[in-house]
């Protein structure tokens, strides 16, 4: 019996059979271009789990007829490596697919680049890293980087059909009836993740029996069982995390309630509350601001209620912080304005504080003019009176620019607009 994974098997031989990455293998794009005029170079493929990194790295080596050989980063020795230049060494030239690129060690890297230099060795390294924060520049700069996306739920199902009428390496010959339910639940269930459908629709047809016709019936439920476990596809630790995270605040940044929440859940899913509550009172702070200025005390104490109850029950105060964030009025102009100042600060834009606003609390202030001019605002007026307070040098700069996205920044705006003319 073959025990090859019906993923693996059923991993396409040329880039025409390659399903999605239209962007790097679609009609004049590059790496159909590198294949059509047999110029190939080395690569570093990268992506979320299942995406097909590996399967398009056989396909380019397949379409060009090159011999090709795959070693894992972590688990293969410098030794293994040596082996593969020998073979490249006699055929002339050589693709190394290389998994988990991310983890080469000195060692193996000061041994490949040589080979990779005089084009003895062409690298196809694949990794779900981002490779900017975890390759090493001496490897980065010598490969073209290349993004792989998740496939589309309608990819996946082309997928799934695919592999139930291919005869040589799928269920062509296996007589199986996939129900409509299930084969949706099969490509909604993985987050673009083809090897994980594949691996659940292996798994529904090997432990389903054929009924008395010989017909291998799948349904939902049986969809549900084979896929419990890829329902979710979300690392905590890896790059789509922070992509989620992204969403996430831009959504509520863009008062879009439904793609918050809908981000809001699959970082619930994850089970990160802290990256949750943390990113909530930023964008209390960051992007609703002076415009609902109450918004920042009701995140925290949303967030401190989530953290008391937790898991499930967390979920109802982080949901009403969210809905309330993303629908408030949004601003950005007070830490825009200290972004400003800051601004200054660092480009040495500062000067020396006017005299009369220097400390005069001690003895002998007096004497050096500390203080002696200055007014004081609770005599005047209104609590207003007109006075210097910036440096000499920067005495005109101006920083904040108020908006009016709310009753309280609007308030704000005609004191500071009452002011400035004054001033």
């Amino acid at each position: 019996m073959n025990r090859t994974p019906l993923a693996i098997k059923m991993r396409p031989t040329h880039i025409d059979h390659i399903i999605g990455q239209e962007h790097l293998v679609g009609e004049g794009k590059v790496i159909r271009r590198m294949v059509d005029s047999e110029n190939i170079a080395s690569m570093i493929l990268f992506g979320p789990p299942g995406t097909g990194k590996t399967s398009m790295a056989y396909a380019i080596a397949k379409s060009l007829a090159l011999p090709v050989r795959k070693l894992n980063a972590v688990i293969d020795k410098k030794k293994d490596m040596e082996i593969v230049v020998e073979e490249a060494k006699l055929s002339g030239q050589m693709i190394l697919i290389l998994d988990e690129v991310h983890r080469l060690d000195k060692a193996k890297q000061d041994f490949l680049l040589p080979h990779l230099e005089d084009n003895l060795l062409t690298m196809i390294g694949c990794t779900t890293s981002n490779p900017y924060h975890s390759i090493n520049p001496a490897i980065r700069s010598r490969c073209h980087l290349f993004e792989l996306y998740g496939l589309t739920t309608d990819q996946i199902k082309i997928a799934i059909d695919s592999t139930l009428e291919n005869e040589d390496m799928g269920y062509g010959n296996v007589d199986i009836a996939l129900t409509k339910d299930a084969r949706n639940h099969f490509a909604l269930s993985t987050n673009g993740d083809v090897r994980a459908v594949l691996n659940g629709l292996e798994l529904a047809v090997s432990s389903t029996p054929a009924n008395e016709d010989g017909v291998i019936h799948i349904t939902l439920e049986d969809a549900e069982q084979c896929m419990q476990k890829k329902s979710f596809s979300h690392d905590k630790g890896g790059d789509a995390h922070y992509d989620v995270l992204s969403a996430f605040q831009k959504s509520i940044r863009g008062s879009d309630v439904n793609a918050s929440l809908h981000y809001l859940a699959r970082l619930i899913e994850a089970g990160d509350i802290e990256s949750i509550a943390r990113r909530l009172i930023v964008i209390a702070y960051e992007d609703i601001g002076l415009a609902s200025p109450q918004a920042g005390p009701r995140a925290i104490a949303a967030v401190e209620a989530a953290e008391r109850l937790g898991f499930p029950e967390a979920r109802i105060p982080l949901s009403v912080a969210v809905v309330e964030l993303a629908l408030s009025p949004k601003s950005n102009t007070a830490y825009k304005a200290l972004d400003a100042a800051l601004s200054d600060i660092r480009n040495r834009h500062t000067g020396d504080v006017p005299i009369h606003l220097k400390d005069s609390h001690y003895q002998g202030a007096s004497k050096l003019g500390r203080g002696l001019d200055y007014k004081y605002p609770h005599n005047y007026e209104g609590h207003w009176v007109e006075q210097q307070y910036l440096p000499d040098d920067i005495k005109h700069r101006a920083y904040f620019d108020p908006v009016e996205t709310g009753k309280f920044e609007r308030a704000l705006k005609m004191v500071y607009e009452n002011i400035k003319p004054k001033k």
